[in-house]
């Protein structure tokens, strides 16, 4: 199953609490505001701070803040800055060692695939997670070789599905 981390969901978590603030904000207030504990809020800022996501300052007055507006942020910086980048198979990856790829017949296909999801997460920012368009959450269709009419039941089951908020 495809799904990012814990802390990457933090992760965006504290930078949608930072856009917010528009200013230095402690990590206890950070803490405070996403309701994590002190000690992963440290981490993730440290993270975020290294790929250059955030800025801290320290002192009295310091905190953490934005080091980019938040629709200049796209999903894809924030996995790659958590997780690295998206790979979603051996042969995906920028520095692939797969010893099949030489014999495989599905390493494109799975790298287009791969570039697909990248542009996707690409196409998201900050601000979009922040604020969603009214298109999200998307809704799929399940399209199957039965009757219109199961579509459509399938369908609806999906759009009344619970989902499960941050």
């Amino acid at each position: 199953m495809l799904r990012i981390s814990k802390l990457t969901d933090y992760g965006t978590m504290i930078l949608v609490c930072l856009a917010d603030q528009g200013r230095l904000c402690p990590a206890s207030d950070v803490a405070t505001n996403t309701g994590l504990s002190l000690p992963t809020v440290q981490k993730i800022l440290k993270e975020l701070t290294k790929s250059g996501l955030i800025k801290s300052v320290r002192g009295a007055e310091g905190g953490y803040q934005l080091n980019r507006a938040p629709k200049d942020i796209s999903a894809a910086d924030i996995l790659d800055a958590l997780e690295g980048p998206v790979a979603i198979t051996e042969c995906s990856a920028d520095d692939s060692a797969c010893e099949h790829e030489s014999n495989c017949s599905v390493g494109g296909a799975w790298q287009r695939i791969n570039t697909a999801i990248r542009n996707a997460l690409t196409d998201v920012t900050l601000a979009q997670l922040h604020s969603p368009p009214s298109e999200f959450p998307l809704v799929y269709t399940a399209i199957n070789h039965t009757s219109e009419k199961d579509n459509q039941d399938v369908a609806g089951k999906i759009a009344r599905a619970p989902t499960n908020a941050t």
